[in-house]
């Protein structure tokens, strides 16, 4: 790919769509000194991590409202020009869209296309004649088969990509209106297509490989040197044809050298979907770990006793610490009901305040962190560590990102944090990160 001059800005709406890239800054605040920060950095791109997909529409649009505004303002001071926008979201379709990419327009625009770029190859996430799958044991399924399209807050109907916009915009951008770039059209190259797009034309991508984005992205940034403007709502695999950074300095197998003592580590377990649950499992079959159960009816049920519960688990964790294992602390398993999408997250929030306070006092020895689940890494950065940005190291599994705290960390200083998205990684993946890193 020819040599990088784009910034790329990315709005991740949680903490793992860096999934895929290495040695850049993730950023949890959006202040304009710390936004300065990361256009000010060398890498090509970093990641503003605006955790949206944990927040009710509205406040998701605030959100992004004000990371835009700031931008605005931050590109401005550093004199930046040449750059492009990534709403990062979920490779299975879920999150606020188009409530996301309407006020990054709105706001940073205009633009002159916007890209769907749900492919995610490291999580079995491919997009073939503008239908999106899902491989599940070696099948290409339509994601909306799948139970990600069921998802109680961002439910959808359609795999086939125009008719996914249709249904999200309410038919204001209807699926005749959605331009296809197929995989003929992207191999082939797409420089004179790009060049003609205006008026943020929706644009639906396809994607079997990498080598596919990488043509594809190579010919994005060609056109947007000429001066064409793009926006980007897309999972992870696109960014690293984007960036173009090579490979990570030290392999995922080794990546356990960044520990910085011999001590047990923690692993924290928030994510719900079916893959978190099985990988849970093969997890504490291993010796070397002691599970720690978080009985969130007892949350619900008895708000009274959380002083109580807290104290229960963060007692059987020390004795765990002592005992030389690594605790897994893990929220009950089954699903609850709410009469409303806003009651479900206004309990989700309550778990993940629950969980930080088990992060605030975790051993400060400790060697490492595991955190499973999207929106309780991100909480795990912002809350439970308090950090304002993070250097990313790279990948110690596919799709699993690892960072380091910065030295002068008051609590845990060099400590390295596993940010594990709850739906990626085979049965063992956990176990396998677990085991990388003892």
């Amino acid at each position: 790919m020819e040599q990088q001059t784009t910034k790329i800005i990315v709005l991740d709406d949680d903490p793992t769509g860096s999934q895929t890239v290495h040695s850049c800054l993730l950023l949890m605040d959006w202040d304009i000194t710390t936004l300065r920060q990361g256009l000010a950095d060398p890498a090509p791109i970093f990641f503003i991590l605006t955790n949206t997909r944990a927040l009710p529409p509205t406040t998701a649009a605030t959100v992004t409202r004000q990371v835009c505004q700031n931008l605005k303002i931050a590109l401005v001071a550093e004199g930046i020009k040449d750059f492009l926008v990534v709403s990062r979201s979920d490779s299975t379709l879920r999150g606020h869209y188009p409530v996301e990419t309407d006020i990054i327009a709105a706001e940073l625009g205009p633009f002159d296309a916007h890209f769907l770029v749900p492919a995610f190859f490291e999580g079995g996430r491919i997009t073939r004649n503008s239908v999106h799958y899902l491989i599940i044991d070696g099948v290409p399924t339509p994601v909306h088969e799948t139970e990600f399209a069921r998802d109680s807050v961002f439910s959808y109907h359609y795999s086939y990509l125009p008719d996914y916009v249709a249904e999200k915009t309410q038919g204001k951008i209807p699926g005749t209106a959605v331009e296809r770039f197929l995989l003929k059209d992207i191999r082939n190259g797409s420089l004179s297509r790009l060049k003609n797009l205006t008026d943020n034309t929706c644009v639906a991508v396809d994607g079997e490989t990498q080598e596919d984005l990488d043509h594809f992205a190579a010919d994005v940034l060609a056109t947007a040197r000429q001066g064409k403007r793009f926006l980007f709502r897309s999972a992870a695999s696109i960014l690293t044809s984007l960036a173009g950074l090579g490979k990570q300095p030290v392999v995922p197998e080794d990546m356990g050298r960044y520990k910085k003592t011999t001590s047990p580590g923690v692993v924290l377990v928030g994510s719900h979907v079916q893959k978190t649950t099985q990988q849970l499992e093969q997890l504490l079959t291993d010796p070397g770990v002691t599970g720690i159960e978080v009985d969130v009816v007892r949350l619900r049920e008895e708000p009274s006793q959380r002083s109580l519960l807290l104290e229960e688990i963060i007692q059987r964790l020390y004795t765990t610490y002592q005992g030389n294992k690594t605790s897994v602390v893990y929220t009950s398993r089954e699903e609850l009901a709410f009469p409303n999408i806003q009651k479900r997250l206004d309990f989700g929030g309550i778990v993940s305040s629950f969980l930080m306070e088990v992060v605030k006092r975790l051993p400060e020895e400790i060697s490492f962190l595991i955190s499973k689940g999207g929106i309780t890494s991100n909480d795990v950065l912002s809350k439970g560590l308090g950090l304002k940005s993070v250097g990313l190291l790279g990948q110690i599994l596919p799709g699993c990102s690892m960072v380091r705290t910065p030295k002068d960390h008051p609590q845990f200083p060099d400590l390295p944090v596993v940010l594990f998205p709850g739906n990626v990684g085979d049965m063992r993946g956990l176990l396998t990160v677990y085991h990388r890193l003892m």
